[in-house]
């Protein structure tokens, strides 16, 4: 069995489809799975025969399947400023982003829903108080 906290960690924090940690910009496909758009643009320019269809990507076949998310920073992100070494302590439950209504932290602790017309990134909790589909920017 997977530790449930590694496992959240590697979702909401890392590329599914690089591995590497998320950077803007941040695309998530209709399953939920968060990827750096550049990883994606070259998942799909990479057009050779040997190519091996990785199973986190699989049902990506365009741009136009994956949403750019637009994400609200959280202000007591301190950043990968000190771990350039690998000396320094990651607090796992910090995330780099939030929900901008009731300020939740998207760590995977909270369900978390983006609007494919916009991007915009909600938690599931601000989407029941609000009870609108529209984008609120």
């Amino acid at each position: 069995q997977v530790d449930k906290v590694a496992e959240l960690v590697a979702r909401w924090f890392y590329c599914a489809l690089s591995q590497e940690k998320l950077r803007r910009p941040i695309v998530a496909c209709e399953l939920g799975r968060l990827y750096n758009k550049d990883a994606i643009l070259e998942y799909l320019l990479d057009k050779s025969p040997d190519k091996t269809p990785l199973e986190s990507a699989s049902h990506i076949k365009s741009i136009k399947n994956v949403t750019e998310l637009q994400l609200v920073d959280n202000p007591a992100w301190g950043g990968d400023k000190e771990s350039i070494k690998g000396d320094k302590y990651d607090d796992l439950q910090c995330a780099h982003f939030i929900c901008p209504v009731v300020g939740l932290e998207m760590n995977g602790r909270h369900r978390f829903c983006f609007l494919r017309s916009c991007g915009c990134v909600f938690s599931e909790r601000a989407l029941k108080e609000i009870k609108a589909e529209v984008c609120h920017k």
